[in-house]
C-alpha cells in the first residue's frame, strides 16, 4: 500500500489537472529552495569571519599576559619555564604602552609594542604578514607601522617619525611627555585592527623608553587552545610564583572577548531571521498539501470507497509533502553551497552594476566562508522536520473526509 500511496502521491505534486495545486507545488518548493540555501550560505559566511577574526586578531595579540607589580628581570630564566608546560606553544618578552605618533602635522594614538625580534614569529603571525621590510631586522631606531596607519599619517619606508609617550621627563620649568624618534623601517597588513593603532619597535628600545634597564614588563604567551587561555594563564601563574614575587594572568578575552561575543550574538540572530524563512516555507508546504486535499476530495471519496485505509489516504498527501520537501531541500542545498564558493564572483558583479564596494567598513576585502558539516545537517534536519510536519496535519484530514457526503454531491 505504501507503493500505491507513494505513487499517488507523486502524482498529485506533478498534477496538471489542477493546475493551481501544481503551481503552489512548485512555489513551495522554490520557497524552501530560497530558505535552506539562504541559511547555509549566511551561517557559512559568518564562520568565514568568525575563523578570520580570530586567525588575524589572536594570531597577533597575546593570548596569555604574564606580569607583576614590579618589572620582571628574570625573564629569560622564566620563559625556558613556561615553555616546558605542554600547553604553551612559545613565549616572549612584551612591553605596550599607549603613544601618540605624528609626522607632518598629523598624528595618531597608537599602541606602541616592544618585541622580541627573534621569538616573534614563533607568538604572532606579523612577520607573515609583512608588505615592506621585515621584523627580523628591525633595528633599534627603527619602527613598523600598520598599512592602514602608515596611509593615514602619509608615510614611507625612510619617513622618521615621532612617538610621544605618557613616560615624563623634568626639567627646570616643569614635566613634559618624552619624544622619541624612529624611522619607519617596515609595513605590515593583516585586513584587522591591529593595521589601524600597532606600532612595533624592538624590545631594547621599548625597555629605554619605560626606564626598565634589562627587565620586561610582560611575558606574552601562545597556547594550544585560544578558548583555554585563562586555565593555561592561571596554571603558568601557580607554577612560577614564589613566596618573594608573585605573578598574574590576562589573557585576550578582557581586551577582545567582546568582539568575539557580539560575532556569535550577530550569528545567533542572523540564523534566528533565516529560520523564519523556512518556517515560511513549510507553511507553504502546509497551504499546498491543504489545497491538494480540497482538489481531491472526490478521489479521496473513491479510494474509501473501494477500501483504502486511513493509514493509505494520510500516506498519500505525507508522500504529496515529502517530494516537495526533498526535492526544496537538496536544491538548497545544491544552490546554497554553489553560491558560498562564487560569492566573491557574485560580489564583484554586483560592485560594478552598482559602482560601489560593498566591502569598505569591514575588515577584509572579500567574503570569507567556512563550511560546518554539523550546521549544515542540522538545518536540512530541521527544514525536513519542519516540512514533514507541516504536511502531516492536512493529510490526518483528508483522512476523516466522510466519501458519502462528497459524492452525494458530485
Amino acid at each position: 500500500m505504501l507503493k500505491l500511496s507513494a505513487s499517488l502521491g507523486l502524482k498529485y505534486f506533478r498534477s496538471s489537472k489542477g493546475a493551481f495545486v501544481s503551481f503552489t507545488s512548485i512555489m513551495a518548493v522554490i520557497g524552501l529552495t530560497i530558505g535552506v540555501a539562504a541559511l547555509i550560505i549566511v551561517t557559512s559566511v559568518m564562520n568565514g569571519f568568525e575563523k578570520e577574526l580570530r586567525d588575524r586578531i589572536l594570531g597577533v595579540i597575546p593570548h596569555v599576559l604574564i606580569h607583576s607589580k614590579e618589572p620582571i628581570s628574570d625573564y629569560q630564566l622564566l620563559i625556558d619555564q613556561i615553555e616546558k608546560n605542554p600547553d604553551v606553544d612559545a613565549a616572549s618578552p612584551f612591553i605596550q604602552n599607549q603613544a601618540l605618533i605624528s609626522i607632518g602635522g598629523r598624528s595618531k594614538g597608537i599602541l606602541l609594542t616592544g618585541i622580541d625580534i627573534q621569538k616573534e614569529s614563533d607568538v604572532s603571525i606579523l612577520p607573515n604578514n609583512m608588505l615592506i621590510g621585515s621584523i627580523e631586522t628591525l633595528s633599534d631606531d627603527g619602527i613598523i607601522l600598520g598599512y592602514w596607519l602608515a596611509a593615514h599619517l602619509g608615510t614611507s619606508i625612510g619617513d622618521e617619525v615621532n612617538i610621544t609617550t605618557s613616560e615624563m621627563r623634568s626639567s627646570i620649568i616643569g614635566s613634559f611627555p618624552r619624544s622619541f624618534k624612529f624611522t619607519v623601517s617596515g609595513i605590515f597588513e593583516l585586513k584587522a585592527e591591529p593595521d589601524q593603532n600597532l606600532a612595533l619597535i624592538t624590545h631594547n628600545s621599548a625597555q629605554k623608553i619605560k626606564g626598565l634597564g634589562s627587565a620586561t614588563e610582560n611575558i606574552r604567551l601562545k597556547v594550544n587552545d585560544v578558548m583555554n587561555s585563562r586555565v593555561v594563564g592561571s596554571n603558568i601563574v601557580l607554577e612560577i610564583s614564589t613566596q618573594d614575587r608573585i605573578y598574574a594572568s590576562s589573557t585576550w578575552e578582557k581586551t577582545h572577548g567582546t568582539l568575539f561575543q557580539a560575532v556569535q550574538l550577530e550569528k545567533l540572530i542572523i540564523g534566528i531571521l533565516v529560520f523564519l524563512i523556512i518556517g515560511v516555507a513549510a507553511f507553504n508546504v502546509l497551504c499546498t498539501t491543504i489545497m491538494s486535499v480540497k482538489s481531491k476530495e472526490r478521489e479521496i471519496a473513491i479510494l474509501k470507497t473501494i477500501g483504502a485505509s486511513d493509514f493509505t489516504i494520510v500516506s498519500i498527501f505525507v508522500f504529496q509533502g515529502l517530494y516537495i520537501s526533498m526535492l526544496g531541500i537538496i536544491s538548497g542545498l545544491i544552490l546554497g553551497i554553489l553560491i558560498t564558493l562564487n560569492l566573491d564572483s557574485l560580489i564583484n558583479f554586483i560592485e560594478i552594476l552598482i559602482n560601489r564596494s560593498l566591502l569598505d567598513n569591514y575588515f577584509i576585502n572579500y567574503f570569507p566562508y567556512a563550511f560546518n558539516f554539523n550546521q549544515i545537517t542540522l538545518v536540512l534536519f530541521s527544514s525536513f522536520i519542519l516540512c514533514l510536519i507541516s504536511s502531516v496535519w492536512p493529510s490526518t484530514r483528508a483522512a476523516k473526509l466522510n466519501p458519502n457526503e462528497i459524492l452525494r454531491h458530485e
